[in-house]
């Protein structure tokens, strides 16, 4: 039987291009990863809301 490891969220915030959409891998708190599947208007979108968030 093969050893159980413990899934944790460690490690960076991920976004790499596949076909034709972004996928977004966000590390949680209580371990694992929150995975969002976005196009490009939506990553556009995105960015702009975090950049208008920043003081």
């Amino acid at each position: 039987m093969a050893a159980m490891k413990p899934r944790t969220g460690d490690g960076p915030l991920e976004v790499t291009k596949e076909g034709r959409g972004y996928v977004m891998r966000v590390p949680l708190e209580g371990g694992g990863r929150l995975v969002v599947e976005l196009n490009a208007e939506e990553v556009k979108n995105l960015g702009e809301a975090l950049t208008g968030a920043l003081p």
